[in-house]
């Protein structure tokens, strides 16, 4: 007995990658759009963020502002010295973003394979912040070495210290602080106090501080600056999440926020 073939079976055979064979067309086209495209990893959850003690009002509000444009996320800050952030992460504290005040320490934690290539972000310089009262009469840095004047600088190890040596260096000049601090909200602190006659800090710490301390400018020819690197962390637990915060330091928004509270470009 003599079968026949129907003109729709040949054709399948023929031409197999029509859709119309076994299927409907709209779950083959379904699939196609899938092989070439993937949806965008979801930003959620909660970030850890380590950074500079510097960047705390930036930061602060960089982070809400972060929080506001993804609803649900939670930004959580860590602010130290750069040096014992680095030291931190590398021992293995959890943390999704490190934002140093140098190069240096940026370094300590990417040659650990903490991160990956930083973006430098800012740039600040250093500046006197004496109280209102002005007990020590410092009206210039050459002051800060003159005897009985109570200084208060940062720790060489950490960048707002090795940056004021550098200045210290540069102006020829040799002083004797009476107190070397953790970091440089600590050395604001002593001099909004009135524990110490001045401490060499960032601009932008004097300008956080507004009316409880008074800031002298230091000369440009002997100022030093340091600046601010920034990556996401590779063991971080949400690196979705990470990344877009960092986009989100990086972006005009963050440029703008930076800006007004006295950094600069880098």
């Amino acid at each position: 007995m003599r079968r026949t073939v129907s003109a729709v079976a040949v054709l399948c055979v023929a031409v197999p990658v029509l859709a119309a064979c076994g299927s409907s067309s709209t779950p083959a086209a379904s699939t196609s759009a899938g092989a070439t495209t993937s949806a965008s990893p979801a930003i959620t959850g909660t970030i850890n963020v380590f950074a500079a003690s510097s960047l705390q009002e930036a930061f602060t509000t960089l982070g809400q502002q972060f929080e506001a444009a993804h609803p649900g996320v939670k930004v959580v800050f860590n602010f130290a010295a750069s040096s014992e952030l680095a030291t931190q992460i590398t021992q293995g504290a959890p943390a999704d973003v490190f934002a140093s005040a140098s190069a240096k320490n940026m370094t300590q934690v990417t040659a650990a394979g903490y991160a990956g290539a930083p973006t430098m972000f800012a740039k600040n310089v250093m500046e006197i912040a004496i109280p209102p009262a002005n007990p020590g009469k410092v009206s210039a840095l050459a002051d800060l070495g003159k005897a009985g004047v109570k200084l208060a600088v940062c720790q060489s190890q950490v960048p707002c210290g090795s940056t004021a040596a550098t200045v210290f260096k540069n102006a020829g000049l040799t002083v004797k602080p009476v107190t070397l601090e953790p970091d440089v909200k600590s050395v604001l602190g002593k001099v909004e106090l009135g524990e110490v006659d001045a401490g060499v800090v960032y601009v932008t710490d004097v300008r956080a501080a507004g009316s409880k301390v008074t800031g002298i400018m230091i000369p440009a020819a002997v100022n030093a600056s340091t600046s601010y690197p920034i990556a996401a962390l590779t063991k971080s637990g949400n690196a979705a999440t990470a990344q877009a915060f960092v986009g989100y330091v990086l972006s005009a928004a963050g440029s703008t926020v930076l800006t007004a509270d006295g950094f600069a470009k880098p």
